[in-house]
């Protein structure tokens, strides 16, 4: 029995631009199952339906068609139940301004019928580094401290299966590293976890399995490592100062200073720095490289049809956060 299962899964949204009764498809037969145990990141851009999907999968919204179950309940026919197995962090930074933390996780904790738990509340005070703002009113933490009190709360009835949309948006680096620590030793426990992040970088480190999503499809899943081995071969990676001559920047992604090409041989990373030479600009810390799962992403997005995978949108992309450098 998997973990979460998704079959056949559509939901619609009115249309905003269309004319009126006109839909928007968020959603199109999405099927994947998630195992017990596995550490499963679901990709893709914005836009794409991830968060429409986790929330069906939390019972915030209800799919037009399809069946949604976590450990086998129901969302919508057995809600209860399928909700005490799951733990969910949103994106959203939402909080109740009139307690500190440590009441915002009784409180939580009363919610899935629990009562006196404080040594797991403890626990996960120091495991998220947060013991010392325990007695602090939500109002006066950073935004990076509501973060990590929502994924406390997330926590605190102890579910089988946690999911993580965009956990780490917009957070420093110390709590990501945090984060993922006290995630990792909870999956190696036996949890189960789904992911959803912008920062590609940490799916390829943490997630055995990834499913990408493109205009409410799924288009790609597979594990970490087929998907990887998927990719181009080499990779010839180097910066300039100046731009490149169109017909050259058509084949590459550029951005800002560092321009990309696929190389497949010794013979191609000769003709690329031939051509960026006569070009009259000077290739700078010239190295060649695997590709590595943002490389993947924008490959299949771009098969697909997705125009954020175009080379000129590629920066746009990572500066907004949508793409880990």
């Amino acid at each position: 029995m998997p973990a979460i299962s998704f079959q056949s899964v559509s939901k619609a949204y009115p249309s905003p631009r269309g004319p009126q009764g006109s839909t928007f498809l968020a959603l199109d037969r999405v099927s994947l199952d998630v195992e017990e145990g596995e550490f499963f990141g679901l990709l893709g851009p914005n836009g794409a339906g991830k968060t429409t999907l986790i929330s069906i999968l939390a019972g915030l919204t209800r799919a037009n068609s399809g069946t949604v179950t976590v450990l086998g309940h129901d969302v919508q026919l057995d809600y209860a139940q399928a909700r005490r197995k799951l733990g969910v962090v949103p994106q959203e930074l939402v909080f109740d301004p009139f307690f500190n933390v440590r009441e915002a996780l009784r409180f939580q904790s009363g919610y899935f019928g629990i009562r006196r738990n404080d040594a797991w509340i403890d626990e996960l005070l120091e495991s998220l580094g947060l013991t010392d703002k325990a007695n602090a009113n939500m109002r006066q933490l950073s935004g990076g401290m509501k973060r990590r009190v929502l994924v406390a709360q997330a926590l605190v009835h102890k579910p089988p299966v946690i999911v993580l949309d965009e956990p780490t948006a917009g957070v420093d680096v110390e709590l990501r590293q945090t984060l993922w620590q006290f995630i990792s030793k909870l999956n190696k426990l036996g949890h189960t976890v789904l992911l959803t992040t912008h920062y590609l970088e940490e799916a390829e480190a943490l997630c055995g399995r990834i499913a990408m999503l493109k205009s409410g499809r799924v288009v790609a899943l597979d594990s970490t490592s087929a998907l990887l081995k998927s990719g181009t071969s080499n990779l010839l990676r180097f910066k300039i100062d100046g731009e490149l001559p169109q017909t050259l920047a058509a084949q590459a992604r550029v951005t800002g200073r560092v321009v990309q090409f696929p190389a497949q041989d010794a013979q191609a990373i000769e003709q690329y720095l031939a051509a960026v030479r006569e070009a009259g600009l000077t290739a700078l810390d010239v190295e060649i490289r695997r590709a590595d799962l943002e490389d993947v992403f924008l490959s299949v997005m771009a098969a697909n049809g997705d125009e954020a995978s175009s080379p000129g949108a590629v920066a746009s992309l990572q500066a907004k956060g949508a793409l880990a450098t």
